[in-house]
């Protein structure tokens, strides 16, 4: 195929959009090119491995979409190449795998409601990422964006994977991907920290909704009371932009009632130049990494800039209590065992019980780091109703917003809570609350830092001004250099 004129590397949904209109580009063309630099980089050269799976059918897909270009309710997506994590189901010949041997086969017969929505608005599903294997909730003291099927995503930053964080989990591969400009935007999901850790450790913007402001049905599940899936871009814009496609009410997940009459199907009036203006804004330095200082400038730094586009950033103390949930194993045992029974006959479990023995019969290569995890949930009750549960949950909730970040934010009247990185995203997390990541520079040794903005339930539309109003004052992405 001839080389098309347009750059790839950093484009944009809007410049893209742009290219299409002046037929300087078609989605064929474009698909070719992200399948050329995957080829390139990920497959070959650093051999970043992020992408564990192609759509066959993607280039059929660009055609069908080139041909129908033009025509009336064409959003700005249609055309685009979009990557998911894989834990999303998709009706394309890929199988939805969480990164574990035993669910190659597992085909789905039924879109998640997000990759639907995509496919509506027009996106391409070029493939499914690596991914920590199941979410990072398979065992521990294993390095994050490792699966056993898929292997181990590099940082394309040259982190090294053994550094804490040094890709970020568990949504690795959407992070590493996105960065490398495999594709335009990818989706990761998150329980806690998941986008927000592989976004900031790969210089993107991540965007972490208010649980119940996307649907979670068809993702392969860690815990339903903090799961959401969410955008990945390496910019704010496309990042909002694939947001407001994301959103709606869902009846097979009834967290998405929650959204109606206050989740957007259009964020991008929230990119706002001026967004930090006025805006008040709460950091808890205790939160922020002292055993690193360049990191820590890098922060000072970013409120320094924030102050300078007329931001109030004033110190504040945000209540923590020490507490041993087991939310998230008492929910991940109940959410796998339903998602597994529902999988083809061609997936070989059916439970977690199933998962557990079956990588056993090979553990050196099923479980090369253990199961830990997957043990401790199996041990739990799976009942709803079960008191110790319940009193977890309840004292989740309780420490998390009610006595945390609710009374800190209205003591202050806060817009928002700063955090570096992912390291406040346990918080928000379990009360639900939204959050969405923005670079904010790199270390002498080229390791991204990046900031975070976290709210109340519902407030994507001022971090995203916060966040677009902070970007567009700093610009400080810098794309991985392969060369």
């Amino acid at each position: 195929m001839e080389k098309i004129a347009f750059e790839i590397e950093e484009a944009t949904i809007s410049q893209i959009q742009q290219a299409f209109e002046e037929q300087l580009l078609t989605s064929v063309e474009l698909v070719q090119a992200y399948l050329d630099r995957i080829e390139k980089y990920d497959k070959n050269g650093p051999k970043i491995n992020s992408v564990l799976s192609i759509n066959p059918d993607a280039l059929k897909i660009a055609a069908e979409l080139d041909s129908m270009r033009g025509q009336e309710g064409q959003g700005p997506l249609y055309g685009i190449p979009v990557l998911l994590k894989d834990n999303i189901d998709t009706t394309d010949n890929m199988p939805t795998t969480a990164g574990a041997i035993v669910l190659k086969d597992n085909f789905a017969v039924e879109d998640a409601l997000v990759a639907a929505q995509l496919r509506q608005a027009g996106a391409i599903i070029l493939g499914k990422v690596n991914m920590s294997e199941w979410a990072y909730f398979m065992t521990e003291n294993v390095p994050s964006g490792y699966s056993g099927l898929g292997g181990q995503v590099l940082n394309p930053y040259g982190v090294d994977v053994f550094e804490a964080g040094s890709v970020g989990g568990s949504s690795s591969g959407t992070g590493a991907s996105i960065a490398s400009n495999f594709a335009v935007v990818g989706i990761g999901t998150e329980t806690s920290g998941s986008i927000l850790s592989p976004a900031s450790a790969n210089s993107l913007v991540g965007i972490k909704p208010t649980v119940g402001l996307v649907s979670r049905t068809g993702i392969i599940p860690i815990a339903e009371s903090q799961d959401t899936a969410g955008p990945m871009a390496r910019t704010v814009a496309d990042a909002a932009i694939t947001l407001g496609i994301l959103t709606g009410v869902d009846e097979r997940d009834p967290a998405t009632l929650r959204s109606v009459g206050v989740g957007l199907t259009d964020y991008t009036a929230h990119l706002k130049k001026d967004g930090l203006q006025g805006a008040r804004i709460g950091v808890d330095i205790s939160f922020l990494n002292d055993k690193e200082p360049e990191e820590r400038a890098i922060m000072e730094g970013a409120i320094a800039d924030m102050k300078a586009q007329g931001a109030i950033v004033e110190k504040v103390a945000i209540p923590v209590q020490e507490f041993q949930s087991g939310v998230l194993w008492y929910e991940f045992k109940r959410g796998i065992n339903d998602y597994l029974s529902k999988t083809p006959d061609a997936v070989p479990v059916k439970s977690l019980a199933d998962v557990i023995e079956f990588n056993k019969q090979e553990s050196a290569v099923r479980m090369k780091f253990g199961q830990v995890e997957l043990e401790r949930s199996l041990a739990l009750s799976e009942d709803p109703a079960d008191p110790t549960y319940l009193e977890h949950r309840a004292t989740d909730l309780r420490t998390s917003a009610a006595e945390g970040i609710d009374v800190v934010m209205a003591e202050h009247n806060l817009d928002a809570l700063l955090f570096q990185n992912n390291r406040g995203a346990a918080m928000p997390a379990k009360a639900g609350y939204p959050s969405i990541t923005v670079p904010a520079g790199y270390t002498s040794e080229g390791r991204p830092v990046g900031v975070t903005f976290s709210g109340l339930a519902f407030s994507e539309p001022r971090l995203i001004e916060l966040a677009y109003a902070y970007e567009q004052a700093t610009q400080n992405r810098v794309a991985p250099k392969f060369e």
